[in-house]
């Protein structure tokens, strides 16, 4: 099966989930990148660069300095995967619609088509995404604060 080489939708997922999970826990402190990093597998720089556009989009807070991190701002019902989709997938065609040479009789049109087909597939995302929470992902994964305790520890 292929793999999206865009990872940004799944760690601000994963990382959502993670910050609304301490937070139940009841974690009152920042999250720092490190730790996110940590939890997925990826680099601080990376989930920071995830995490720019959900903070200009009023999902998360951020505090700088030692005892900094990150906080979710919203809760967890509030926000759908479709809007953190939009955030981060922005204009990005989903099928990896290719440049083809205009000069060929199917490059000259072919461009046109996939557009067009990557926008239903886009929107068909969009709509399914937009059925889903922030909080239907914690329900989903079983969310309970026991077993989530570790979170509401600073680390």
């Amino acid at each position: 099966m292929a793999r999206s080489t865009n990872t940004q939708f799944a760690v601000a997922v994963h990382v959502l989930t993670y910050l609304a999970a301490g937070a139940a826990a009841g974690r009152r402190t920042p999250v720092g990148s490190e730790e996110l990093a940590g939890s997925t597998s990826v680099n601080p720089v990376h989930v920071r660069k995830v995490l720019g556009p959900l903070r200009a989009a009023g999902l998360v807070r951020s505090r700088a300095g030692a005892h900094g991190g990150w906080e979710l701002a919203v809760e967890p019902g509030a926000v759908t995967l479709a809007q953190v989709w939009r955030l981060l997938q922005a204009d990005d065609p989903v099928l990896g619609i290719h440049g083809p040479n205009p000069a060929c009789a199917v490059g000259a049109t072919i461009q046109g088509v996939l557009s067009e087909v990557d926008q239903r597939v886009t929107n068909a995302i969009v709509d399914e995404l937009g059925r889903t929470t922030l909080g239907d992902v914690l329900a989903t994964a079983g969310f309970d604060a026991e077993d989530y305790a570790e979170l509401a520890v600073e680390r």
